[in-house]
């Protein structure tokens, strides 16, 4: 989901990259798509150096090679979770843990309806937010801030709300999230605030200014959303009152993707992803910091690897946090210590499957990478784009883990279905529109929500 196709050129457009200035606004001009030339100011580096960061930065010796099969593992076969009936799909990566196993949906893999949410991928909107489905209504967020509620099974809309300023420029400012309870429907916006809304008329029942922009979705447990800023601020808020509970800043970092990740929860332990490349986990109850740990290169030798953004979802599974950088590290983490059990060099901006055995994820490349859960080891790797001259290849993202089968969807509105065992392709679906925006599945059917602001159910 990093990058938009507008008249026929492809430009990272989710994968913008926000320069210290632009990312104090959500009103200002967007930069066009695409990497600085430049990264850093010799200001801005001097400052990171005098800002000790905590935890512990992978050598880059160790993650020099690529990736390939392990021969130990050759013929070795593994298990998945059973696939398990969800009725819903409650925040951004489906719970607090981002850690779904294997769910049911899309068994016939044929769609079952399209509906219109709003503005879609335009100069100054972009749609970055996951669909939440409860108690049989799913809620979106489309390019700016208009909230739609529908039923999930027939698409027929039941309300809609915009909570755009009323203002000139006030179509300047885009991103945010959703997660949901019994309680409310809790936005976050890049428009500077985060409100709760009433889930059967959409009036705000409170709303809560912030200092920067909120591009990522909020996580929600045991009464607190929790969300991180443009400026590398987390926040946890108080989800009946919209109060602020407590911030934990991280190192701010001037060169980040535009496309923004959401904390893990567990128990007492939030675990919060950044632009630096720290994953820091920190106390529920008050924010102070239990532990840190970098998803970055000691040697950065080009300017992609400058990008150190944590931009997928962390998965807690099983004692272990999972995560993968745009600077191209991806690693399991102990819960507990934030002691590396394992890393590969993945680069990637996806948020990683966990299912049984094995982790899933997709890399920067359009690879589909099957690791083993607990030695980091490749049973299979798939290219999606095998084969294909530059200019023909897609942008993959995903997957979901549904009726025993890996779906992704691409940058060519194509939906694909893979043999979670094998990585074979199994079956296709044409979307028509673009997709960027991992699917989701609730209820028995599956959810892509394309680049053009299109609700696609899949059944």
């Amino acid at each position: 989901m990093s990058v938009f196709k507008r008249k026929g050129v492809r430009a990272a457009g989710l994968a913008l990259i926000m320069a210290a200035g632009a990312g104090l606004s959500a009103c200002g001009p967007l930069h066009l798509p695409g990497l600085p030339l430049g990264g850093q100011t010799a200001a801005q580096k001097a400052a990171a150096a005098k800002a000790k960061v905590k935890g512990e930065r992978i050598p880059v010796l160790s993650l020099n090679k690529p990736l390939e099969p392990s021969a130990a593992l050759k013929g070795i076969g593994f298990s998945i979770s059973p696939a398990q009936d969800n009725a819903d799909w409650t925040m951004a990566g489906g719970n607090a843990v981002h850690a779904m196993e294997h769910v049911k949906g899309g068994a016939e893999l044929k769609i079952a309806w399209r509906r219109r949410i709003g503005v879609g991928d335009t100069v100054d909107g972009h749609i970055t937010a996951q669909p939440v489905v409860a108690d049989g209504v799913i809620y979106t967020l489309d390019g700016h801030a208009k909230i739609t509620a529908m039923n999930a099974q027939t698409g027929a809309i039941l309300w809609s709300v915009n909570l755009a300023p009323r203002k000139v420029g006030a179509n300047d400012a885009f991103g945010g999230g959703l997660a949901v309870d019994k309680a409310a429907l809790y936005v976050t916006s890049g428009y500077r605030f985060a409100a709760a809304l009433d889930l059967k008329t959409g009036a705000v029942k409170w709303k809560t200014a912030t200092s920067a922009p909120l591009h990522g979705a909020p996580n929600l447990s045991a009464g607190k959303i929790y969300v991180v800023d443009t400026l590398d601020q987390l926040h946890a808020i108080d989800a009946a009152t919209g109060a602020e509970a407590w911030t934990y800043q991280a190192l701010e970092e001037p060169a980040r993707m535009q496309i923004a990740s959401s904390p893990a929860v567990e128990n007492d332990i939030v675990v919060a992803p950044f632009a630096s490349g720290e994953l820091t986990a920190v106390r529920a109850a008050n924010g102070n910091d239990a532990w840190s740990f970098v998803l970055s290169l000691t040697n950065r030798n080009n300017a992609l690897s400058e990008i150190r953004d944590i931009a997928g979802l962390p998965v807690i599974y099983r004692g272990d946090v999972v995560a993968g950088s745009h600077s191209g590290v991806f690693a399991a983490v102990d819960m507990r210590t934030g002691q590396p059990r394992w890393s590969q060099p993945i680069t990637t901006v996806s948020t990683p499957w966990v299912s049984g055995d094995v982790i899933y994820i997709t890399d920067q490349a359009g690879q589909v990478i099957c690791l083993s859960r607990d030695a980091g080891q490749a049973y299979w790797i798939q290219g999606m784009n095998k084969g294909l001259r530059k200019k023909f290849r897609s942008v993959w993202s995903g997957p979901l883990l549904a009726s025993d089968r890996l779906l992704l969807v691409s940058s060519r509105g194509e939906l694909r279905a893979l043999d979670p065992h094998t990585g074979d392709k199994t079956a296709s679906l044409r979307l028509g529109p673009p997709a960027f925006i991992s699917p989701i599945a609730a209820g028995g059917l599956v959810y892509v929500l394309a680049d053009d602001g299109e609700l696609i159910a899949i059944r």
